[in-house]
């Protein structure tokens, strides 16, 4: 059950896949993920944890509310 809260780059992925997300994709300036028409901007490869606060912003653009997030 992962928390709203740090959590690694690869992490992301692999939950927003589990929550029908195809990707990472190339794009402009990031990767992005797809589930339909939904287009998610992946932030890039960084040393450190994406922030509880990034990572709100990126669930609130894919639609994904915090207790389908937590429920994973």
């Amino acid at each position: 059950m992962p928390k709203v809260g740090p959590i690694e780059r690869r992490d992301l992925i692999r939950h927003l896949r589990q929550l029908g997300f195809d990707g990472p994709h190339p794009g402009g300036r990031h990767e992005a993920m797809y589930r339909g028409i939904a287009q998610i901007p992946i932030p890039n490869p960084h040393a450190g944890d994406i922030s509880q606060a990034l990572l709100q912003r990126i669930l609130k653009q894919a639609g994904i509310s915090r207790e389908e997030w937590e429920a994973l």
